[in-house]
């Protein structure tokens, strides 16, 4: 009976069965979280509450890293936080200037501040959200991360608000920029007259001077015509007087 016993034992544990899969996934896919065109300015292990305005009483959304993400290309800065394990995001909104952390009664280690449009759960929503830290230190280090956040989206949206200038070209030096701005503004001052006009009315003038002398010696030949005739007459008369 013990012989038995041992040869069965020995066959359950040397039966050593293998199953082959029956779909085997050779293939994997590859999920984005849209972070990969962001830089992590901030990063720190917290606990996430949000304020229920229904039933007046806050509401712990989880536990995990809270991150302050720079996109590298709209360098904007944009809050985001996901629960441990599974990875789901409790927090997921821009750091706005109109944001203020303010600290929560009756703890140094704890934040509540209000979000216009927050997107954790897809669409835009109002919240009031309070995070709390291990220690008042790294809530003291969320709170600077926080400020400069809001200071580096101000001054991109200021940046990309302000009118563009043209640029002036590296080769024009202030002279030449004058020279052109004289060259386009019209002249006030009347052409002077053209030499090939002056001249043209010396010669058209200097011909009718001497034109008229002709005219002058015609008249005093004729007078001397005239007085020649009136001698002729009067010695005529005398003539026939005698």
């Amino acid at each position: 009976m013990a012989d038995n016993a041992e040869n069965v034992h020995k066959e359950e544990e040397d039966t050593g069965g293998h199953f082959e899969p029956v779909i085997k996934l050779t293939e994997q896919i590859e999920s984005k979280t849209h972070e990969e065109d962001e830089e992590v300015l901030f990063k720190m292990r917290a606990k996430l509450f949000r304020f229920d305005s229904v039933n007046a009483e806050w509401k712990e959304r989880g536990t995990g890293e809270v991150r302050l993400l720079k996109h590298k290309d709209k360098k904007k800065v944009r809050l985001v936080m996901r629960r441990d394990k599974t990875l789901k995001v409790c927090a997921n909104h821009l750091v706005t200037g109109d944001m203020k952390l303010q600290p929560n009664i009756g703890s140094d280690r704890s934040w509540v501040w209000k979000v216009a449009a927050d997107i954790s759960d897809g669409e835009p929503q109002a919240e009031t959200l309070a995070i709390r830290f291990a220690n008042s230190d790294n809530a003291n280090l969320f709170k600077e991360a926080f400020e400069n956040a809001q200071r580096e989206n101000e001054a991109t949206s200021s940046s990309a608000d302000a009118p563009k200038t043209e640029e002036a070209k590296p080769n024009e030096s202030p002279e030449d920029a004058e020279k052109k701005e004289e060259a386009a503004a019209p002249s006030t001052s009347e052409p002077a007259p053209a030499a090939s006009d002056t001249a043209g009315n010396d010669e058209n003038a200097a011909p009718a001077s001497t034109e008229a002398k002709p005219e002058a010696a015609s008249d005093d030949k004729a007078v001397d015509d005239l007085a020649k005739e009136v001698e002729a007459v009067k010695v005529e008369d005398k003539e026939d007087k005698a």
